[in-house]
């Protein structure tokens, strides 16, 4: 989910480099091993498959999407052709959530919509640029014809920017969709940890609702919570996608409600189908697949789960913050080529 993603585009597309796995457990599983694998769906997941199956280039890749498209019985396809494959330690799994927002706004600003949505300036593509407080309190971008459109709300602005997507409600009533653009350089800093270093909340307290809450009873002080966060995202506007569609992931393709993954591509090829256990208030056993990334997203036991568009997608995106465990299914050949020497 192009600026800082194309690079991980790039490296995952030739499927994790082998330095990033060097020390990292990895174990061969069976299906029989995958909670809940003989119930579900495995129909929508080929679905959400294919659609980014067409952009893997790697020859094992293309050998099994040339054939995917003409598959009768999905769940025989990727027991036939992937081996699951546990990396990391699933005691170190976090299971989160996004959505894509929808805000109210104007191609003009009004004094009810004035809080910009920024292109990438092209000072900003070579290196560190200015912080979040630096754009917001100076007129750095003022004039220059940067603005894709206005909202009314800068917390909704700021939650849009860690979503990397989202759509935009005109006062004519169309609609504009905006995409990840890039970013200012600067590293992504967690308000919602702030808040619990300062004590005001507990972490199991937190989630991005009770955030939004706390930064709008607080008129000086949440924004500058806000402004805590250095890390500034730019947005492109997007007007060859379907309406029907979902957003568009880190591999340039639309992603799926509850069947796409954002991940690590250092250790989660994306592409790959991946099995997720989440142990949560609603558990959640079910084949996905690796679409998307997040600066937030990092590690071998590392999701961002897709839930949707709208308020009611970010409510349970927002509740999400769940134990449990993804296993991996590569090529059966690039399964155990992977696989350490001392455990062959």
């Amino acid at each position: 989910m192009i600026g800082a993603r194309l690079a991980a585009v790039l490296a995952a597309l030739t499927l994790a480099g082998s330095g990033a796995w060097a020390e990292t457990p990895y174990r061969i599983l069976s299906y029989a091993q995958l909670s809940g694998w003989d119930k579900d769906d495995h129909a929508a997941a080929l679905d959400a498959f294919l659609e980014t199956c067409p952009d893997l280039t790697a020859p094992d890749w293309r050998s099994i999407c040339s054939i995917a498209g003409q598959q009768t019985n999905a769940r025989t396809f990727f027991e036939l052709f992937f081996t699951p494959v546990l990396i990391g330690d699933p005691d170190d799994a976090l299971f989160t959530g996004y959505f894509e927002p929808e805000l109210r706004g104007s191609r003009s600003r009004t004094d009810m919509y004035r809080y910009p949505i920024y292109r990438m300036p092209p000072e900003a593509r070579h290196g560190t640029y200015l912080s979040r407080r630096e754009i917001e309190t100076t007129d750095a971008l003022t004039g220059r014809g940067l603005e894709i459109a206005w909202v009314d709300d800068p917390v909704e602005l700021f939650f849009l920017q860690i979503q990397g997507s989202g759509r935009i409600r005109l006062t004519d009533g169309t609609m504009i969709r905006v995409g990840y653009g890039g970013k200012n350089g600067h590293e992504y800093r967690s308000v919602g940890r702030e808040l619990v270093r300062r004590g005001v909340y507990s972490v199991h307290q937190v989630s991005a609702q009770v955030i939004k809450n706390w930064v709008r009873r607080n008129p000086i002080d949440g924004p500058e919570l806000l402004r805590h966060n250095d890390s500034y995202v730019f947005f492109r506007e997007i007007d060859d996608l379907n309406p029907s569609e979902g957003p568009r992931g880190a591999m340039n393709r639309s992603i799926t409600p509850g069947r796409s993954i954002a991940v690590d591509p250092e250790f989660t090829p994306l592409g790959a189908p991946v099995w997720i256990e989440v142990r949560g208030e609603v558990p959640l056993r079910r084949l996905t697949v690796a679409q998307d990334t997040g600066s937030a997203i990092k590690g071998t036991q590392r999701a961002d789960v897709f839930i949707g568009t709208g308020d009611k997608a970010g409510r349970r995106a927002g509740r999400m913050k769940d134990p449990g465990r993804m296993v991996v299914l590569l090529p059966i050949q690039r399964a155990y080529a992977q696989l350490p020497e001392d455990n062959l």
